[in-house]
């Protein structure tokens, strides 16, 4: 039976980098994150959506996403009732790609929520992508374009580093690339063999 190997790590960590190099050997990767926004352009799930928001939350028949973020990362209650419309959508949609996938011996799931969201018990084994905290603000700045108070309030809907890491099976430090990959290499080495 395909294994399901969960990859996570917090905002700025460097997970997707990792997943673009799992994915490069030849092993399906589904990405949670890119799957969820592509079920939020669903008309069903557009209208889902807008119903717990008083504000309007739809721009050229598209939700806001942006708009959203910011109201969620500020209300967990908000937070709480969007992940119950995104997660189950996102669960069959992993659930139809799993099974395009059956002939391989493994397949990861990356998803930045994986422990958040409960889907971690979904999981074989599950890798943990993480960096020293200042290193994943200045990568989200540098990326997003955002100040350092958003970030750090991102920060704070996700498990800590250490929470993850307790029930994570391999922990890859990715402050240096070229390190993060060989172990990537060796990990990759020891699921084979599962």
């Amino acid at each position: 039976m395909t294994k399901i190997i969960g990859l996570t790590g917090g905002i700025g960590s460097g997970k997707s980098t990792i997943a673009e190099y799992i994915r490069s050997k030849g092993i399906p990767v589904y990405i949670a994150d890119d799957q969820a926004k592509a079920i939020m352009e669903d008309p069903g799930i557009v209208k889902k959506v807008q119903d717990i928001f008083v504000e309007n939350v739809i721009e050229n028949d598209k939700l806001n996403r942006k708009k959203i973020a910011e109201l969620v990362f500020s209300s967990p209650k908000l937070l709480e009732k969007l992940n119950g419309i995104i997660h189950p959508a996102v669960k069959e949609n992993f659930d139809n790609w799993l099974k395009n996938n059956i002939k391989s011996n493994f397949v990861v799931k990356e998803a930045a929520i994986l422990f958040e969201s409960g889907s971690y018990k979904d999981c074989d084994k599950i890798i943990l992508v993480t960096a020293p905290q200042e290193v994943r603000i200045e990568r989200v700045i540098k990326r997003d374009g955002v100040d350092r108070e958003q970030v750090l309030e991102r920060m704070k809907n996700q498990w800590t580093e250490e929470k993850k890491a307790e029930i994570s099976d391999y922990i890859i430090e990715n402050t240096d690339l070229a390190s993060s990959l060989r172990k990537v290499d060796l990990i990759l080495k020891e699921l084979n063999k599962m």
